[in-house]
């Protein structure tokens, strides 16, 4: 793919992201004239407009931006690390962790003692669940292995977050828990996004770095070794990249599948299958596909407002069963 062609991509997703999330704001249960309203945001006046702007619908799109670019990014990181197609956060149980993390804070009281203890608490769970798949892959494991080890890891920290919401003592906690765990970006603020963004821009910026590794390890391991790359770094690397993205992705939103398995496959042939510069470009479309199915949900004639993490399973699950339809005729 020449390089022309790549950047064309790339300014192509960034002005639909752009537009979308310059229109987005406008989108909700009551209307909202943007043209009148900015200029009094801008002039630093107290309307009710002007709140409902900067409290309610700004910090919506900004987490909705940053969360997808986190999913498509780790997706497209884990996919091209694992150099399996189904490798995505959630399909491989990371964000299953992550949400794990996320309700024993939540269950344990911790959320309310330290501002960084939700994010930290995702992180460690996503953290400890791609460690043990990259301890699998470095062993040699197999695709089937890995893809069961992460089906394992979804099932036992199911199994634990069903166990904390059995055992928990308020009802209504439980309740705030299971909604939670639905994936919403509503009635967020900005505290949501200073909160997760440090640790997200981290872990892109750790991602990022790996790209020319991935397009050597498409040579393989051995060649890739041969080209001067530290393996293990770069395992580090991605790993600790997806961990603290995901996570702290997963801590302020909650769980929103098959945005990082979607994406990449729809994306990768418009960068000639290259892992590398999928990246970015995966990055784009994660933020583009979120923020599409967000306005959806606003959008839709349902009430109460259906869940972010709903719509995308929705769509995500049969274009995951046509994917293994696919892959099982390629065998």
């Amino acid at each position: 793919m020449k390089r022309h062609a790549y950047k064309a991509l790339v300014l192509t997703l960034t002005a639909m992201t752009l537009a979308l999330a310059c229109v987005s704001p406008g989108i909700g249960y009551a209307p909202l004239d943007l043209a009148g309203t900015l200029p009094e945001m801008l002039r630093g006046e107290e309307t009710l407009a002007s709140l409902v702007l900067v409290e309610i619908r700004i910090p919506r799109v900004l987490l909705g931006l940053v969360v997808g670019f986190s999913l498509g990014l780790a997706g497209a990181a884990m996919q091209g690390l694992l150099r399996n197609p189904l490798a995505e956060p959630g399909v491989i149980g990371i964000s299953g962790a992550a949400s794990f993390g996320a309700v024993v804070v939540f269950y344990s009281g911790l959320a309310g003692t330290a501002a960084l203890a939700l994010p930290l608490g995702g992180i460690a769970g996503a953290l400890i669940a791609t460690s043990i798949l990259c301890v699998l892959a470095a062993r040699g494991a197999g695709t089937a292995v890995l893809i069961l080890a992460g089906i394992a890891i979804n099932s036992f920290t199911g199994a634990l977050t069903a166990l904390a919401l059995n055992l928990s003592p308020n009802p209504y906690a439980a309740f705030e828990i299971v909604f939670w765990m639905m994936g919403s970006l509503a009635d967020r603020s900005f505290d949501h996004v200073w909160l997760a963004l440090p640790f997200m821009l981290c872990g892109w910026l750790l991602m990022l770095a790996s790209a020319s590794a991935l397009d050597g390890l498409t040579l393989g391991e051995n060649v890739a070794q041969s080209l001067g790359f530290n393996l293990n770094v770069v395992r580090t690397q991605l790993v600790l990249g997806a961990a603290l993205a995901v996570g702290s992705a997963v801590a302020v939103s909650g769980v929103i599948g098959f945005v990082g398995l979607v994406v990449p496959h729809l994306l990768r042939p418009l960068v000639e299958h290259r892992p590398g510069r999928l990246l970015l470009v995966s990055g784009l479309g994660g933020a583009l596909l979120v923020l599409l199915a967000d306005s959806a949900t606003r959008l839709l004639p349902i009430r109460p407002e259906l869940k972010l993490g709903v719509l995308t399973a929705v769509i995500g699950a049969p274009f995951l069963f046509q994917l293994v339809w696919r892959l099982r005729r390629e065998v």
